[in-house]
């Protein structure tokens, strides 16, 4: 029996990056990129590198530009963790296992490192194969805290729910992380909403202009913690666009729709440091009359457009400066 599972890459559409200080966000999986997780009866259990892991090349230029590129880690510590993540969350609620072990890879087509949560997907498939292999069934909420764990607690990287838990549900997703709500049950209010109420949207990246997540919120995650005003304000601010844009899309309001999405990426520019390749990436976009802001940490946009005439233009500016513009193709609900 070969078990193969797959997860989307996601946009963080609106609210973002609230999710991991107690806002309301919105967010949608695609399915134009995926990661996938093949796993097989063996007498050994086996871990299989993919490219992402090998450590032999070219030449010392060769090594540098993948350190650049990947870091010093692969795909092998996602799995590592979320494996032991899933044997934890059967050992503590006394699931019995069976003893059979098996070999497991990963491949993965999402750009990596331009906020499109690769990294979540690889864990979220390993997951799905996994339950699939043991026959085990993981609500889906509780799925979602497993791999922001694996994340968190096993590879000590900065995170919120939003990715994992839109990658488990899929479709698009209305996310409430209310500070009681979390506190009293470990997890946010989660809703789907209705796909065809969005806009047109795009959404635009380039492998060159990422930074890992992990980089990126460091030094806001401390001012939060801090209490710093600036900090803790911006969070309420874009919890706010959260609600504002679903009832704007709710009530047919398009019009007010897409200027909440380019105010969540300019309060964003008073907070972080932004590189000028972003900042360009935003500007070139909003130059044809779109919206923009970033899907996660920098690296992709997404927003709305209005016309194939629009999005003609999206592709021709954006190519320019080495730019990738698709229309995704939203993944169904699970």
């Amino acid at each position: 029996m070969i078990i193969r599972k797959k997860a989307y890459p996601r946009v963080g559409l609106i609210g973002n990056p609230s999710d991991g200080y107690f806002g309301k966000t919105i967010a949608f999986a695609f399915t134009n990129y995926s990661a996938q997780v093949v796993l097989y009866e063996t007498p050994e259990l086996e871990i299989m590198p993919n490219v992402k892991d090998h450590s032999r090349f070219a030449d010392i230029q060769t090594l540098v530009n993948d350190v650049n590129l990947h870091g010093y880690y692969g795909g092998i510590r996602l799995l590592k963790a979320t494996i032991k993540r899933f044997y934890d969350y059967c050992f503590e609620n006394q699931i019995d296992l069976h003893d059979r072990n098996f070999s497991i890879r990963y491949s993965s087509d999402i750009p990596h490192g331009v906020g499109l949560a690769g990294s979540s997907a690889i864990i979220t498939a390993c997951l799905r194969a996994l339950m699939s292999y043991y026959g085990v069934s993981i609500p889906k909420f509780i799925q979602a805290n497993l791999i922001l764990s694996a994340e968190t607690d096993e590879l000590h990287i900065t995170a919120g729910l939003q990715d994992r838990v839109v990658q488990v549900y899929q479709g698009l997703i209305y996310m409430d992380f209310d500070k009681e709500i979390m506190k009293s049950r470990g997890y946010g209010k989660y809703e789907y909403m209705d796909v065809s109420l969005l806009p047109k949207m795009y959404v635009a990246f380039t492998a060159e202009l990422g930074e890992p997540t992990e980089v990126f919120h460091n030094d806001i995650r401390h001012r939060f913690d801090q209490g710093e005003k600036a900090v803790v304000s911006a969070m309420k601010y874009w919890a706010t666009l959260a609600d504002k844009f679903r009832r704007c899309i709710e009530t047919d309001q398009m019009e007010k729709a897409s200027p909440l999405i380019d105010a969540n990426f300019d309060r964003r520019t008073k907070l972080y440091q932004m590189s000028l390749d972003n900042m360009l990436m935003v500007k070139t976009a909003r130059s044809t009359g779109a919206s923009a802001k970033f899907t996660g940490s920098g690296g992709a946009i997404v927003g709305t457009y209005e016309n194939q005439k629009m999005f003609n233009s999206l592709k021709s500016k954006l190519g320019k400066i080495g730019i990738k513009v698709i229309k995704p193709k939203i993944a169904a609900a699970r």
